[in-house]
C-alpha cells in the first residue's frame, strides 16, 4: 500500500508521493449494526487543503470573488453532505491565509508569497461556515517551511530568511528545527495569531511533526541536540520531548485564554506496532508515529493534553499491515476514560480510484467504516479528505455514507 496521508496526498498533488508500506491484500469483514443511526451529537468533519491548492483555491492568483466564490461552493456541499464542521489549512507552510502579524502572505492565494490577495479569507472563512453553522476548525502545519530547499525562493523578510539557523533542509523541503527553544515560540506565536484574532473553533494540527523518513537522507539538528540535549538517553527521546513541549505548551496557551477553542492533532494512524511495542496495535506499518515522527500520539491523549484526535486510519478493512477493523479498537482503547474525543480520518480520497485496491473500488466501504465505528462507544464521528472529494464523489461514496448514516444534521459532541 502507498502509505498517502494527507502530507502524501500534497505531495501526489505536486507530482512525488513516496510509497512506504508493503502492499496488502483486501479481506471482508460483514457491516455490523448501525445502532446509532440518528445521532444528535457527532462530528462530521471535511479537510479542505490549500498546500499547493489541492482543494481551495482552485489554483493561486484568482480574483477574490472567485475565491470567495469557490470556498461558499465547498461550505455549501458540506452543508448538503450534513456535515458539521470544516477543517480548514490555514498555514500550510510557514505562511498565512490571515494578515499575520507574523509570516507572510501564502503563495497559495496569489501565486506570489508574500503578496495580498486583497481581502481576508479567514475572517471570511469563519464567518461563512459560522452562517451555516458549521464550525471551522484552523489547521495548521507547525514546521514544514517550503516545499523545496532554497531559502532564496522565500520573501526576503521570511522568519526562516531573517534566522537562517533555524531552518534545515531535508527530503527536498524546509523545515523549522523543532529542537530549538526558539523556533518552538515562534511557531506557536505565529499560530496563535489567528486563534486570538479570529473567532475560531478549533486548533488543528496534522501529521507533520519530524518529517516522514527519507531513505538516505538524515534530518541533521546535530548542533541543536548537542545544545539542548543532556539529560536525555538518545536523540530521539530527545525529539520526542520537544514535540510533546510544542504540544502541551500549545494546549496551555490556548486555555488559558480562550478555553472553548477546541485543541485537536490529526496523526498518522500507527503509534507502534504491537511487535515493537506489546502496547502498540495489530499492524506492521512502515512508519510508526513514536519512532519515526517522534510524536508520541497515545501520550497526549492520555495525558489530556488534547481535546480531539483524529487518526488517519486510511486504510481499507481486511487491509493486511494496517487493518482498518484493528486500529479503530485501537484507538477506542486509548482515549478510553480519558475525556479526549475520538474522530476517525477517512481516506474518501480512495474510493474510486482505479490505483487503489478493490475494497475502494466498492461504494459501501465507507459506510461499513462509519457502521462500524458506531458499535464503539469512544468513537464520537468522522473526518473526510478532503473537500474535493466530498464534492466530487466519485464513486458515490460520500453519498452511500449520507444515506445510510446521516439522515440528519447533527450538532458536534460536547
Amino acid at each position: 500500500m502507498g502509505r498517502l496521508t494527507r502530507r502524501g496526498f500534497g505531495v501526489a498533488a505536486a507530482g512525488a508521493m513516496t510509497a512506504i508500506l508493503a502492499t496488502g491484500e483486501a479481506g471482508a469483514l460483514p457491516a455490523p449494526e448501525d445502532a446509532g443511526r440518528n445521532r444528535k451529537r457527532e462530528f462530521r468533519g471535511m479537510w479542505t487543503a490549500t498546500v499547493v491548492n489541492v482543494d481551495w483555491p482552485s489554483r493561486p492568483g484568482l480574483p477574490p470573488e472567485r475565491q470567495q466564490a469557490e470556498l461558499t461552493a465547498l461550505l455549501d456541499v458540506a452543508v448538503a453532505r450534513r456535515l458539521n464542521a470544516v477543517v480548514l489549512q490555514i498555514r500550510p507552510t510557514a505562511d498565512a491565509f490571515w494578515p499575520s502579524r507574523y509570516e507572510p502572505w501564502s503563495e497559495y492565494l496569489t501565486g506570489t508569497q508574500g503578496r495580498s490577495p486583497g481581502w481576508d479569507p479567514l475572517a471570511f472563512a469563519v464567518r461563512e461556515a459560522h452562517k451555516r453553522r458549521l464550525e471551522l476548525h484552523g489547521w495548521f502545519n507547525p514546521y514544514r517551511v517550503a516545499n523545496h530547499t532554497d531559502p532564496g525562493r522565500l520573501t526576503p523578510t521570511h522568519p526562516a530568511r531573517v534566522h537562517p539557523g533555524w531552518v534545515l533542509p531535508y527530503g527536498g523541503k524546509l523545515y523549522y528545527n523543532p529542537g530549538l527553544p526558539e523556533v518552538r515560540r515562534f511557531v506557536q506565536d505565529a499560530m496563535l495569531d489567528a486563534v486570538w484574532r479570529y473567532d475560531l473553533d478549533g486548533v488543528h494540527f496534522d501529521d507533520y511533526f519530524y518529517p516522514y523518513p527519507v531513505a538516505g537522507q538524515t534530518f541533521d539538528d546535530t548542533a541543536a541536540y548537542e545544545r539542548y540535549g543532556a539529560g536525555f538517553p538518545d536523540r530521539a527521546a530527545w525529539r520526542r520531548d520537544n514535540i510533546d513541549r510544542l504540544v502541551r505548551e500549545m494546549a496551555e496557551r490556548i486555555k488559558r485564554r480562550k478555553r472553548h477553542v477546541r485543541f485537536g492533532i490529526s496523526p498518522f494512524a500507527v503509534w507502534r506496532n504491537r511487535a515493537t511495542d506489546p502496547l502498540g496495535s495489530d499492524t506492521r506499518a512502515g512508519v510508526q508515529t513514536y519512532d519515526d515522527l517522534h510524536a508520541d500520539t497515545r501520550k497526549w491523549v492520555r495525558e489530556g493534553w488534547i481535546d480531539y484526535i483524529v487518526p488517519q486510519c486510511y486504510w481499507h478493512i481486511g487491509f493486511t499491515v494496517a487493518d482498518y477493523a484493528k486500529l479503530l479498537p485501537w484507538w477506542a482503547e486509548t482515549v478510553r476514560g480519558t475525556g479526549v474525543h475520538l474522530y476517525i480520518g477517512e481516506a474518501l480520497y480512495r474510493a474510486g480510484d482505479p490505483a487503489q485496491p478493490a475494497p475502494w473500488q466498492d461504494a459501501a466501504e465507507l459506510s461499513r467504516h462509519v457502521a462500524l465505528g458506531r458499535t464503539y462507544p469512544e468513537v464520537l464521528g468522522n473526518v473526510y479528505f478532503s473537500a474535493q472529494h466530498v464534492a466530487r464523489d466519485r464513486i458515490g461514496a460520500m453519498e452511500r455514507v449520507v444515506k445510510d448514516h446521516y439522515p440528519h444534521r447533527a450538532r458536534p459532541p460536547r
